[in-house]
């Protein structure tokens, strides 16, 4: 681009070659100060208007400012309607987890009385308004602390429930013997070796060598040794004075000081002692006394009736 400048006066002329870059130059810096000269006659003329209360600048800066609050205020309603509908969702599950809370306390004993528990609400709705800040955050709050006790609930219902587990795996309800046939039943009977009545202290189960034998209960062993008259003999402490006894038993997989799970391979069945034939002779003492293992047995699973009609002469009479 050429530009020439003549001068009337002193009838000069002077020319002036622009290059495209720099024709592009000069674009950019007179686009420059045009926005800054812009921007200096808006911050004079609209912030000193505004604060001198010039007519038409005033009500227009109020409207653009009513403009930016009402974006602003609309803004933060929706944000708050919708936190408001999660806060009502997690309070739907509060109300859901606290009926299932009652329930689960009652199968643990615990009552839910004993915690404080913030009490339910309810009723038809007859008008409904959006939440302020201020609600939300006194409904959040009170959520929290509802969650706290729910936890301080669900924590004593965790602890007694797992009580109530850790009693009923010391309880000898496992059947020492998977799927055994009971022999000779606890309680007076002809004695097989010397024909004598005599009290039988436990309960036989025949099997063949070698049959694993289970024990019923969690507990540690407190006796493993050899008996003369019940052979290869171990007896597990369950707590609580109940102890479990194992008798005859042809190999010992365990020793005394051991603790062993309910439902653990601790012996093998055998003839070992005073015995007629290959079987497990399973006592339950408590407090020192002999008890019919049958009747614990029975609360864990059905247990066999005596089958003693057609049973071998080896196996009829066990001790």
């Amino acid at each position: 681009m050429h530009l020439i400048i003549t001068d009337a006066w002193l009838a000069k002329s002077r020319a002036i070659y622009l290059s495209g870059t720099k024709l592009v130059l000069v674009g950019f810096i007179a686009a420059l100060v045009l926005m800054l000269v812009s921007a200096s006659l808006y911050q004079w003329v609209f912030l000193k208007g505004a604060r001198e209360g010039w007519p038409v600048v005033g009500s227009l800066v109020k409207l653009v400012v009513k403009d930016e609050f009402a974006q602003r205020d609309r803004f933060l309603r929706e944000n708050l309607d919708m936190m408001a509908k999660r806060v009502g969702e997690m309070q739907a599950k509060m109300m859901q987890l606290e009926a299932l809370g009652e329930r689960v306390s009652g199968l643990a004993g615990v009552n839910p009385n004993d915690i404080k528990v913030t009490p339910g609400s309810g009723g038809a709705l007859v008008a409904s308004r959006s939440l302020t800040m201020e609600e939300l955050q006194a409904t959040l709050t009170d959520l929290d602390k509802l969650t706290d006790q729910r936890v301080d609930l669900m924590t004593v219902m965790e602890s007694r429930l797992f009580d109530q587990k850790l009693k009923k795996m010391m309880i000898p309800t496992q059947e020492p013997v998977v799927g055994g046939i009971l022999g000779s039943p606890f309680g007076w009977r002809i004695d097989p070796l010397n024909g004598r009545s005599a009290l039988h202290t436990g309960l036989d189960f025949p099997a063949a060598p070698g049959t694993p034998i289970l024990a019923a209960a969690g507990g540690v062993v407190v006796t493993q040794e050899y008996h003369p008259e019940y052979g290869n003999m171990i007896e597990v402490d369950h707590g609580n004075d109940v102890i479990t006894r194992y008798a005859h038993s042809s190999r010992v997989f365990v020793k005394k000081g051991d603790i062993v799970k309910r439902g653990q391979k601790i012996a093998e069945v055998g003839t070992s002692g005073r015995s007629t034939g290959p079987h497990l002779h399973f006592e339950v003492l408590v407090h020192g006394v002999f008890q019919d293992p049958q009747k614990f047995l029975m609360a864990g699973r059905a247990l066999p009736k005596p089958n003693l009609a057609v049973a071998p002469l080896s196996q009829a009479r066990l001790n």
